[in-house]
């Protein structure tokens, strides 16, 4: 009889410290997965940033496209921190340009919507506000006859770190196309 009360006496199921480490364990893969997931949205809107770099790079591409003999005469070059070029608005009813006249709206256009100039009075006059963080870009033209090879660039400051000193934030987004 003796021996079956011992029996009833040892203990069952988990302990204390069993508990813990079980908890420990969990908090720390719940750690990881918070993780996971916040280095997962920093990526996600990196790759915002570089669709909406194409887009906007493809854009005044189209725009020139559309008014090609200006590309030919250079009309759509532009430097990288060269702000918006007019202010003269080409668009709606009644709008009366020439082809130059478009070539600098589209520049305006297209330079307010890379982001860096989104406190210039042209661009908010326009309603235009860009998605890229401190963004800017170039259009290099280089005629050969009846074409000509043109390049953008866009450059923005990659927001993933908030390091401001780290040489690496800032992103480049270059497109070349024959006109």
């Amino acid at each position: 009889m003796c021996i079956n009360h011992r029996q009833k006496s040892m203990q069952r199921g988990f302990t204390m410290i069993e508990v813990l480490i079980a908890v420990f364990v969990l908090a720390i893969g719940l750690l990881g997965l918070a993780s996971l997931q916040t280095r997962s949205l920093q990526f996600n809107f990196s790759a915002y940033q570089r669709s909406q770099a194409n887009v906007l790079a493809y854009d005044i591409i189209d725009r020139m496209r559309a008014n090609r003999d200006v590309v030919l005469a250079g009309g759509y070059a532009h430097d990288l921190n060269d702000g918006p070029v007019s202010s003269t608005n080409c668009q709606g009813a009644g709008a009366s340009c020439s082809a130059g006249d478009m070539a600098q709206f589209d520049l305006t256009q297209w330079v307010c919507s890379l982001g860096k100039w989104n406190s210039d009075t042209t661009c908010t006059g326009m309603s235009i506000e860009g998605p890229l963080a401190e963004g800017d870009g170039s259009v290099t033209i280089t005629p050969s006859g009846t074409r000509a090879m043109v390049t953008v660039t866009i450059n923005w400051v990659d927001d993933r770190t908030l390091d401001v000193d780290d040489e690496n934030r800032m992103e480049t987004f270059s497109v070349s196309s024959v006109l």
